[in-house]
């Protein structure tokens, strides 16, 4: 169903010192990193590919650091299978329900920002055999200790990881706790941008040129007390309180579709009240339907100086909530490097050139860039 792959971590008397002194206190906990790999990818997706094996094998390292002695990094793609079948499996299988208290499941791309005391809290509760949960981020999950994984064996198949915490809380009845207010936490390497943006580096050949620009001149309008700045789709009121407080220029927001993965049927269904997901809209969507998706850029030079924009929530009001509908990966991940003339669908081609020939600076990418990372994105990575 699934393939483990064990981790050996590199050995070295200070690391085992602090692995046997932490082992002393964290009980036995399984952690699963997801990390499958299409045996074909393209130059954008391998480039991501790449970034999150090399924060995988990090994250391992740094469990394994703190006293988790069962940490795999899982390889094999599903096979089909949908994630919440996934967790069924992990659930019940052996080597988690028989030899240990928890388990904590986190894609490879999760809490590329993680510090050793943020792991701490996740092996704490999934250590403690209680019917307890702990998210990054509750309604955008991408890592979760589970305090009883057997529960997991009523899991119906979540398409996604972000819906589990919503599932577990208001189907299965967990208390479930975040991390929300740790912004580090909600960074998730799910884009091309998301690597740069936390400092990393991707592939020589991949031309990053454009995108850099515009990262520094978004800078410039934040630093200017008589500009304006757009923030559109999955922002958050800890976010803007954060621009209030860090940046000189004033800012526009337009919140939209904030839990747009949380919120699915399977994740919000009870037994007595079954669930109808409203679908997806956003207003700038609105408008774009109206005008054609060329107009993004001369509809945010109307509103500001400089512009970030969720895409992801664009595409869900245009193709609905299943990223299957969607443009492909490469397509989107290239759109967010502004990089158009690599992109074959036709609306965000021409989206992705209206934005890099906009009048101001405009970034194009996913909950990152609008979320936490816009801490990053105009340079603060304290």
């Amino acid at each position: 169903m699934y393939a483990r792959t064990r981790r050996i971590a590199n050995s070295s008397p200070r690391r085992e010192g602090r692995r046997r002194r932490y082992s002393r206190r964290v009980r036995p906990v399984a952690v699963r990193i997801l990390h499958p790999t299409a045996a074909k990818l393209e130059p954008l997706e391998r480039a991501l590919d790449d970034a999150r094996g090399r924060n995988a094998r990090r994250l391992a390292d740094a469990f394994e650091a703190e006293g988790a002695a069962d940490v795999l990094i899982v390889t094999e793609a599903r096979g089909g299978l949908a994630f919440g079948a996934l967790l069924r499996t992990m659930g019940t299988t052996p080597s988690v329900a028989g030899r240990n208290h928890g388990l904590i499941v986190l894609g490879a791309g999760a809490l590329p920002l993680a510090r050793a005391r943020n792991l701490r809290r996740f092996l704490e509760v999934a250590g403690s055999g209680e019917r307890r949960a702990l998210a990054n981020n509750r309604y955008s999950a991408d890592a979760i200790a589970i305090g009883r994984p057997a529960e997991l064996a009523g899991v119906p198949d979540l398409t996604e990881d972000n819906a589990l915490p919503r599932w577990l809380e208001e189907v299965a009845g967990f208390e479930v706790d975040d991390l929300q207010s740790r912004w580090r936490l909600a960074v998730d390497l799910d884009s091309p941008l998301d690597v740069l943006l936390t400092g990393a580096t991707l592939d020589t050949s991949i031309d990053t040129a454009p995108v850099r620009d515009r990262l520094d001149r978004v800078r410039t309008v934040a630093a200017d007390h008589r500009a304006e700045l757009v923030v559109a789709g999955r922002t958050s009121a800890a976010t803007l309180r954060w621009l209030e407080r860090s940046t000189a220029s004033r800012t526009r927001a337009l919140i939209e579709e904030r839990g747009l993965r949380a919120s699915t049927t399977a994740a919000m269904a009870t037994i007595d009240r079954p669930a109808a997901p409203r679908a997806p809209r956003s207003t700038l969507g609105l408008l774009l339907d109206d005008r054609g998706p060329g107009a993004l850029g001369a509809i945010l030079g109307e509103l500001a100086d400089g512009a970030l924009v969720d895409t992801r929530v664009l595409f869900a009001h245009r193709l609905g909530r299943d990223e299957r509908a969607w443009p492909a990966a490469e397509d989107r991940f290239a759109s967010d490097l502004l990089l158009a003339g690599r992109i074959r669908d036709p609306w965000l081609r021409a989206l992705t050139e209206s934005a890099r020939e906009a009048p101001i600076p405009v970034l194009l990418g996913g909950h990152t860039l609008v979320g936490p990372g816009v801490r990053l994105a105009l340079g603060r990575r304290r």
